[in-house]
């Protein structure tokens, strides 16, 4: 058998690879896109079946995966949290071993880190994590793409998380870049700080790759230096009930033309995961107008629309990376080492 560092092996936390590997999956991300991009197939799961399960809503993930795994040759099957038993009449464990017997490969996306891994654990087949509460692994690569094709390396970088300081997203941009050798700067109120733990991993990282980790609620100190400045939305998904408290909490952390202005870089970028409350074009924003008199929120409509916008590359690459992973992982290719 041919051996890969990645065939079979899930992508459930980006914590689970060392630099060189996720350098690779980004690098095979880019090499992808250019073949697409030149209608080049490569079909390398072909006739492979993917199990794509999902708890929580999704535009970009769902999307990504299914337009990934046909480019691939595979054949995806949306199983929704109304379709299946899942963790309602049938066990994590006992649901895994059935779908892995029936799928090549498992994507989830749900509320449940533990689960995830648990459906690692026990089905035999790679399973790539579409987001928990805990980790966004695959947005991850698509966010440093986006970095790396922008800059042409990410090493030194300094890249600002701006909001919500405690959710997935800035949990995996804090160790990711720690792991990358990017500086990561998270712009929080200190009542939504990342957890110790998840800091404490990242400086552990930092140490080896020579990055810079902070955590801090003033501005100024934020964004001095920045190339990215990064957010997400005010209030997770599960966490309506808080919307309140959070929009009182986060104003001042909006990413705006002002604090573009305190990072004095021409050449910076604005990333967001999607989707954004810029402008109250949807029922959505309406409401929270209606609510709480806010029109904007994580970003203003002038930032999101500005020449510093990247994020739909950002949105794309969603499905690049997602495809390096998947070909990695199950498409046993020849990658002995990296």
């Amino acid at each position: 058998m041919i051996h890969s560092v990645f065939q079979g092996r899930s992508f459930l936390a980006e914590k689970d690879f060392t630099r060189a590997e996720l350098e690779y999956l980004i690098g095979l991300s880019a090499h992808l896109k250019d073949l697409k991009k030149r209608n080049i197939e490569h079909r390398y799961l072909a006739g492979k079946n993917i199990a794509l399960l999902f708890e929580k809503t999704s535009t970009r993930t769902r999307a990504a995966f299914t337009t990934a795994a046909i480019d691939l040759g595979a054949h995806p099957e949306y199983l929704g949290t109304n379709d299946i038993q899942l963790g309602k009449k049938e066990t994590t464990e006992d649901t895994a071993k059935v779908l892995g017997r029936m799928f090549d490969g498992i994507e989830f996306r749900g509320f449940s880190q533990g689960m995830v891994e648990e459906l690692a654990e026990f089905s035999g087949v790679p399973v790539w994590n579409g987001l928990t509460d805990k980790w966004h692994p695959t947005q991850m690569l698509a966010d440093y793409l986006t970095v790396l094709e922008n800059f042409g390396h990410l090493e030194g970088l300094t890249l600002v998380y701006c909001g919500d300081g405690r959710n997935n997203v800035a949990n995996s941009l804090l160790v990711t870049g720690a792991i990358l050798g990017v500086n990561v700067h998270v712009f929080s109120p200190k009542e939504l700080f990342p957890d110790q733990a998840v800091v404490a991993l990242a400086e552990g990282y930092a140490k080896e790759s020579g990055a810079h980790i902070l955590i801090t609620e003033d501005a100024d100190e934020a964004v001095k230096g920045a190339d990215v400045l990064y957010t997400d939305v005010w209030v997770s998904m599960g966490e309506e009930d808080k919307f309140a408290e959070r929009v009182a909490l986060l104003k001042p952390y909006q990413v705006n033309m002002e604090l573009i202005k305190k990072a004095d870089n021409e050449d910076l970028i604005f990333l967001h995961c999607l989707p954004a409350f810029h402008d109250t074009n949807t029922i959505y924003g309406r409401q929270v107008a209606e609510k709480f008199g806010v029109k904007e929120m994580e970003v203003t409509d002038e930032v999101f629309h500005s020449k510093y916008a990247r994020q739909f590359d950002q949105a794309e690459n969603r499905m690049h990376t997602i495809k390096a992973v998947m070909a990695a992982t199950l498409g046993n290719l020849y990658i002995p080492k990296v």
